[in-house]
Formats: C-alpha cells, sequence, structure tokens
C-alpha cells in the first residue's frame, strides 16, 4: 500500500477510520520553523466532524498531538509525527460489511486486494484517513506562507448544480470562505447550498460539488519535468482525496471549446517581471510555474454513504437490501476544502525543496 506522498518533503499518514488513532509523519521540512500543535489544530478544526447541520453528526474533537520533530516550539528538521485519537466509535454500525459489500465504497476492492478488510468503516479508505494529509499539509503551509509569502485558499464553487459566480481571487480569503457553514464565500449562494445539502439530508440521499481553490505568489520555475509537471502532481495529489472524481487546471476542459487565439496568454511587464495578462494557463505553462495565480477545482462525487435502501448482493452473489446506519456528510464539499489546500501545499512545498536542491 502507498500510504506515502511526495519526494524531498514527505508525508505517510497511518490509521484506519475506527481504529485507536489516525495521524501523519512528515519528513522533510526544514529546520527552524515556529511551530505548535494550535498551528494545526486550526486546519484540523475547519475539517472536523459535527462542526455544522451540513455535516455528519459524528462527534470528534479531533485533538492533534505532536510526538516528535519539534523542542521548544521549533522544528528540528527531523520527522515530524503528529497523531489524532478516534474517540467517537461506532463499529457496531458496520455489521452488515461482513456480509455485503456497500455500493460504490472500497469493501468489495479492498478485499481482492488483500484478502481482509477492516471490519468496521472505510479503513485506509475511509475520508478520516485525510485527518494525516491535513495535519501535515498545515504545517508545510505556515512554512510556505511565513518563509515564501505562498497564500493558499479553497472554496466551494459548486453544490449539485448550484454555482457560485465568479470572485475576486486576489483579495478571496479563508475568512471570507469560513463566513458560511457551506464555505462559499457569495453569500446568496452560500445559502441557497446549505438549503440544498439539508433537504438532501432530509431525504436521506447525498450531493456532490466542486472546489477551487487559487495558490498565490508562487514562485517562477516550479515543478519537474516531464513526468513530475506541476500540474501532474497536482491532479495526483487530488485525485488521491476520497471522493475526488475529476481535477481541472485554469481552463480546464474549457479549453477544448476554444481557439487558441482567445486561449493563449500574451506576455506582458508586472512590476519588473514577466506575467500574463489573462491566466487561461492556471499559472503553469510547460509543467512549470510562471508566477501567476495557480487555479484548479477538485470535483467530488456524492458520498456513497446514504440512508436510502439500496438493492445490491452479498458476496456471494445473493440478493440483499442494504439500509446505512455509518454516520456521513451529506456533502463532502465544506469539509474538503481544508483537506485540498493541505494537498496543495505539501506539493507546492516538496517542489521549492526539489528547485531548491538544483542551487535555484
Amino acid at each position: 500500500m502507498s500510504s506515502s506522498f511526495g519526494t524531498l518533503l514527505r508525508v505517510t499518514t497511518f490509521g484506519e477510520s475506527h481504529g485507536r488513532a489516525v495521524g501523519a509523519v512528515l519528513d522533510g521540512l526544514p529546520a527552524g520553523l515556529a511551530l505548535g500543535e494550535a498551528d494545526i489544530q486550526a486546519q484540523l478544526d475547519r475539517r472536523r466532524p459535527g462542526q455544522s447541520t451540513l455535516t455528519t453528526d459524528r462527534s470528534e474533537v479531533d485533538q492533534v498531538r505532536i510526538l516528535s520533530g519539534v523542542d521548544h516550539g521549533r522544528t528540528l528538521g527531523t520527522p515530524i509525527a503528529m497523531r489524532v485519537e478516534n474517540r467517537d466509535q461506532r463499529p457496531g454500525d458496520y455489521g452488515e460489511m461482513d456480509t455485503v459489500p456497500r455500493p460504490s465504497h472500497a469493501d468489495y476492492t479492498y478485499r481482492v486486494k488483500y484478502g481482509i478488510a477492516a471490519s468496521s468503516g472505510g479503513g485506509r479508505a475511509s475520508a478520516r484517513e485525510t485527518i494525516g494529509r491535513v495535519a501535515a499539509g498545515a504545517v508545510a503551509d505556515k512554512w510556505l506562507r511565513e518563509n515564501f509569502g505562498i497564500d493558499i485558499v479553497a472554496w466551494v464553487t459548486t453544490v449539485g448544480d448550484i454555482a457560485a459566480p465568479n470572485l475576486n481571487l486576489e483579495t478571496l480569503s479563508r475568512q471570507s470562505v469560513d463566513a458560511h457553514p457551506a464555505r462559499c464565500p457569495d453569500p446568496k449562494t452560500a445559502a441557497r447550498m446549505a438549503e440544498l445539502i439539508a433537504a438532501v439530508r432530509e431525504a436521506k440521499d447525498s450531493v456532490g460539488g466542486i472546489v477551487a481553490c487559487v495558490c498565490r505568489n508562487v514562485p517562477a520555475g516550479l515543478g519537474e519535468p516531464v513526468f513530475d509537471k506541476f500540474e501532474a502532481l497536482l491532479a495526483q495529489a487530488m485525485l488521491s482525496i476520497p471522493a475526488a472524481k475529476g481535477f481541472e487546471i485554469g481552463s480546464g476542459f474549457a479549453a477544448a471549446r476554444m481557439r487558441g487565439s482567445v486561449h493563449n496568454d500574451p506576455f506582458i511587464e508586472k512590476s519588473g517581471r514577466l506575467g500574463t495578462a489573462t491566466n487561461h494557463s492556471g499559472g503553469i505553462q510547460g509543467g512549470i510555474s510562471n508566477g501567476e495565480p495557480i487555479v484548479f477545482r477538485v470535483a467530488f462525487k456524492p458520498p456513497a454513504t446514504i440512508g436510502l435502501p439500496q438493492e445490491t448482493v452479498d458476496y456471494q452473489g445473493r440478493p440483499a437490501t442494504l439500509e446505512a446506519r455509518g454516520r456521513h456528510d451529506p456533502c463532502v464539499v465544506p469539509r474538503a476544502v481544508p483537506i485540498v489546500e493541505a494537498m496543495a501545499a505539501l506539493v507546492i512545498g516538496d517542489l521549492i525543496l526539489r528547485q531548491q536542491a538544483r542551487g535555484r
């Protein structure tokens, strides 16, 4: 199993959804960063369950503990281990998993691959695994912000068929994103999204959505062509998030309907450096950052766990009716926002260290 991501800045996550704990080990972060548990906790609080009526009612405080790599409030340059205990465990909610694979979950595929699967919850396939990512990403995010001025902000841009209007990406902040539980910074759209999520929850169903992200002040020159292009690593990072089904950067799939004369980003002078008049490229050209804001979107499917009865078969192929009792989000995108930010920070941090290794 591949539970590690990154080259020079490398994160390894551990733990199952209903095990004793989950967490991560972050290796490669330079020494000297002022770091405490509160720096990490802020992002975990944005990810944790039970934070609003739009999320699962699983009650977890998700309190992080730093086990190594920090001394007297400063990173040592050694592996930073972080742990979060699982407290609100209900393995009894998953008894039917022993005989019936849940539709669109990983129960069947994990059994096929390993010959065994976690007896409760989704195990490593559960979104609870992302706690380790968010913890490690929070550390990388702080390092990027304080040493390079890099600012990463993600937000909910679509829930179902409700989409937010274009926003000012220069002024967008995490504070404006968090002003509404739907995590859409446009108040009117956020209210409509919340109504849809509430209606879906009442119907015991689920709905998908899209999270957008902007990474500002990323220096030009990052990315390792040809197979570790900047956007290729972002795509791998984002598509590794549970429930992620699509990734696009800049103009994305809309580029297929455009002409080159419209899509090309002309170069202009910007405060003593070259920049582009438009940003259809999304801040990356030829797999290398060009100094413009990096803008991408991640599509998330409707959560597979729903409260409605589903006709399926058991592991023997016999007809079965499954009615899930496990707690779940009716829509994952509000809680996915800090996960997307975390994975973006880990990618950027790794590419900065790789560029520094070139002596550039």
